[in-house]
């Protein structure tokens, strides 16, 4: 008999999403969480937006209250990561050299910050983040700064300058992109939440990459780029991105797919183990709605895909079928909301007026719709995602997409 019926690997939203929906399942067997953080599954947005403002204590990231894991009889182990997974004899060997014999298993292990290899890294006072000590450490060292590097023009980028310019600080942004979110929603797109920051007095220098840091007294000073710029500082943030944490699943044998994650099917189900499944920004699975293979780094959508594991964990046999939903705040001056993800498209067309802030982009490719971002359009991209999710061919009607007053519910 094994020691518990359903492990779950990783102290994310994937893994505590799945928790929660064994037991609103019914599910009265015996669960163990086992997350590497100091604490328990939390929220991360607010990393970069309301805790680091000071808006939002711990306590309101936390996925549930501390006591809900006890009334709901899951084994919560804090700050304790598996070291080593046997899929085959199903067994888990935890950082505190303990055994655990496992029914059933979810491997949830995420995602680490892609590090930058650049001279002058290991000056205090840079940071990257990822959790809420990150988070923590950032605020504390940015009460004693005056201006801010960050390195970076994504989501964490753009997030992190428009919160600590909330906070008083002078902030400059360095990318290798030409504006800020290029790389994921287009120029178009990137041209607007540029202006925002820029309007808030955020400084953003595009298409340079950094060289080196310069601290002579162990404390970055200086942040010195490729072009030969050279800009004063007391703080550096970087957010150069993500990288899918699947060193347990090679060590254990899990495939890892073209994309980087665990090869998973449509079921979230790991290729080749009936009694293995995975979630989040390390699964790469089948995707019903893409019609193709898709690893997706979101918080959404890990969450989400939570909750179809713990039902497949239970023998419902079902599809990951939510549509992928992103979405990002710069403080209170402007958000986005986006489906999709479009990884490739061949052109956008715009709904609504960019210069009035109230907009949707479609973005498409051949004669399907593939993404879409809204700002204030809410009923755009609802359409967008039914358009995206039953494979409309919308030839001949971008006309009708870039009209606001046409009724795209009639497209069929």
């Amino acid at each position: 008999m094994a020691d518990v019926d359903i492990l779950l690997i990783g102290g994310g939203l994937a893994a505590a999403n799945c928790a929660r929906w064994l037991r609103e399942e019914g599910f009265d067997g015996s669960v163990v969480l086992c997350g590497r953080e100091l604490d328990p599954p939390y929220n991360r947005p607010p990393c970069s937006k309301g805790h680091l403002q000071g808006k939002e204590s711990r306590e309101d990231t936390l996925f549930r209250p501390d006591s809900w894991w006890e009334e709901q009889r899951i084994d919560l182990r804090t700050r304790t990561s598996v070291a080593k997974l046997d899929p085959a004899c199903k067994v888990a060997t935890l950082s505190s050299r303990e055994e655990l014999s496992f029914d059933k298993a979810l491997v949830a292990t995420g995602a680490n910050v892609r590090r930058l290899r650049v001279e002058g890294g290991e000056h205090d006072r840079i940071h990257y983040l990822r959790t809420l000590p990150n988070s923590d450490a950032i605020r504390a060292d940015a009460d004693e700064a005056e201006h801010v590097v960050v390195v970076g023009g994504s989501y964490i980028g753009t997030e992190v300058a428009a919160s600590l310019t909330l906070l008083g600080k002078r902030v400059t942004i360095v990318m290798l992109e030409d504006v800020v979110h290029e790389r994921s929603f287009g120029a178009t797109a990137g041209r607007f939440f540029q202006g925002v920051l820029e309007e808030h007095g955020v400084t953003v220098i595009g298409g340079d990459e950094l060289d080196r840091f310069e601290g002579p007294q162990g404390h970055v000073t200086h942040v010195h780029t490729k072009a030969g710029r050279s800009i004063e500082c007391e703080l550096v943030v970087i957010g150069a991105g993500a990288i899918p944490d699947v060193h347990l699943a090679q060590a254990a044998g899990l495939p890892i797919g073209e994309r980087g994650g665990v090869r998973a099917d449509r079921f979230l189900r790991v290729e080749g183990f009936d009694d293995l499944f995975c979630a989040g920004d390390m699964c790469e699975y089948d995707s019903v709605i893409h019609g193709q293979r898709m690893r997706i780094e979101h918080w959404d959508v890990a969450f989400n895909q939570g909750k179809t594991a713990a039902l497949n964990l239970l023998g419902r046999e079902q599809p990951h079928d939510v549509m992928p939903y992103f979405f990002s705040d710069l403080a209170d001056w402007a958000s986005l909301e986006y489906v999709g993800p479009a990884l490739s498209w061949d052109r956008e067309v715009v709904r609504g007026s960019i210069d009035d802030g109230e907009f949707a982009i479609f973005y498409l490719d051949g004669d399907r719709v593939t993404g879409c971002l809204a700002v204030e359009s809410s009923e755009a991209l609802n359409e967008a995602s039914r358009l995206l999710r039953e494979g409309i061919d919308i030839s001949g009607h971008e006309t009708r997409l870039a009209d606001r007053e046409a009724d795209l519910a009639e497209l069929r």
